[in-house]
């Protein structure tokens, strides 16, 4: 029976529409291995243990597959039962075959961000009966870390850290906590850093997810995993959840009606409407987007992601506390920050990085080369600057025509300022 028999294919279709049905699934693997497709069967078989983990049937056409030697009993005479109940001896296990380091490779093969629940007596999981994700604790990261960025950081205190930080004023006021915040910008400005430095000043864990983490091939998977973040980050409350690419997790609906990201955003928008509900007091979602124009827009409805920051390329005394960072464990001679931050305007900080990198590039062959040990100087710096393009062109390129011709409800009013100022509008 080959693997592209109609049997194989309906009961593949079945298995698809059905991943927990673990007996179906091992009927599948059966007819795999007798067809001669030992790896396919492996992989069935596999699946099948992560579902039920001490299935015997699982686990002997797991071995069967894996060319485990069948086991054969002893013929031997039978012996009376002793009186009384007694232990059952454990079941044989078949030599040459190491059940111990194959259930370590099952588990290698899931996802490191989730780790599946056991399913309850009903076939249901509880995955809230296991910490799946990983969260991070508080960490020393604040806002005066970041370097220079005053008007981003004015943004964030008045529309998201005074509320929480003042919640007498905040009642008096009638100042809501609904809804989350949006960063969006050209990639590598910092979008990442600053989320962090913001869990940082509330003192709270921070949980980061990214279209990794949630997408799952099998149909409901994916909403389970979009559930579940937010079920971890409220028993992990006060939480920040931090969606990084958002454009990938809450892409326009109208462009995927025939695909399962559907239903994952449909979960992300449920999700978000509990923000306020009292269960997921403590529980603080940002999200950070290159393309804020490809994220649905039901998502920055008020009262989910309503409030929106633009994450600009780092000003002068940024740049200079970037460019001091990247340089502070490397041998340096003469070199003026504040000259270098002037030249490197428009760069991103991971363009920054990338000069500090090929200065002292430049200097290490240099000292190869000549035999002799060099400081980084500020020819290479200068030199390695000149040499970067700014990598965050392409992005304003892009965003100039969303601001000129699709700036609807002034959602972004600061980009327009922005290339006005730069005279690239």
């Amino acid at each position: 029976m080959s693997d592209d028999s109609p049997l194989i294919r309906s009961l593949r279709t079945a298995v698809e529409a059905a991943p927990g049905d673990v007996p179906l699934r091992l009927h599948l693997a059966e007819l795999l291995l007798n067809a001669g497709r030992q790896d396919a069967a492996v992989a069935e078989a596999a699946v099948a243990l992560q579902h039920a983990p001490g299935d015997p049937a699982a686990r002997e056409l797991m071995g069967r597959a894996m060319g485990a030697p069948p086991v054969t009993p002893p013929v031997s005479e039978p012996e009376p039962s002793p009186p009384g109940p007694g232990p059952v001896p454990p079941a044989p296990k078949a030599p040459g075959f190491d059940w111990r380091a194959a259930q370590e490779q099952v588990a290698d093969a899931v996802p490191p961000r989730f780790v599946e629940a056991p399913l309850t007596a009903d076939g249901s999981g509880d995955p809230g009966d296991a910490e799946a994700w990983e969260v991070d604790a508080p960490g020393t990261v604040r806002l005066a870390d970041v370097g220079g960025m005053r008007e981003v950081k004015e943004r964030l205190e008045a529309a998201f850290l005074a509320p929480m930080r003042n919640p007498e004023l905040r009642r008096l006021y009638g100042k809501s906590l609904r809804g989350g915040l949006l960063l969006y910008g050209p990639p590598g400005c910092g979008k990442t850093f600053i989320a962090r430095a913001v869990a940082g000043e509330l003192g709270a864990n921070f949980l980061s997810v990214s279209v990794n983490d949630v997408l799952d091939m099998w149909i409901g998977n994916s909403e389970r995993n979009m559930h579940e973040v937010f079920a971890t980050a409220r028993r992990q409350a006060p939480c920040v959840v931090f969606l990084d690419e958002l454009d990938a997790l809450g892409g326009k609906r109208s462009r995927t009606q025939n695909s399962g990201m559907r239903t994952t955003v449909n979960q992300l928008l449920t999700e978000l409407d509990g923000i306020d509900a009292a269960a997921n007091e403590g529980v603080f979602v940002l999200a950070a987007t290159n393309v804020p124009w490809d994220v649905d827009i039901a998502l920055r409805r008020p009262g989910r992601l309503d409030r929106t920051l633009l994450v600009l390329p780092p000003d002068a005394p940024a740049r200079e506390a970037i460019l001091r960072y990247h340089l502070k464990d490397r041998p340096i001679e003469s070199v003026d920050l504040g000259r270098l931050a002037k030249a490197t305007d428009g760069l991103s900080g991971a363009d920054l990085a990338h000069v500090c990198e090929s200065a002292a590039e430049s200097a290490l062959l240099d000292s190869a080369r000549t035999g002799t040990v060099r400081m980084i100087g500020m020819r290479d710096l200068l030199a390695a600057a000149k040499a970067v393009a700014p990598s965050t062109e392409p992005w304003f390129a892009t965003a100039r025509n969303v601001a000129m011709f699709a700036n609807d409800g002034g959602m972004y009013d600061d980009l327009v300022a922005y290339l006005k100022k730069k005279r690239k509008l």
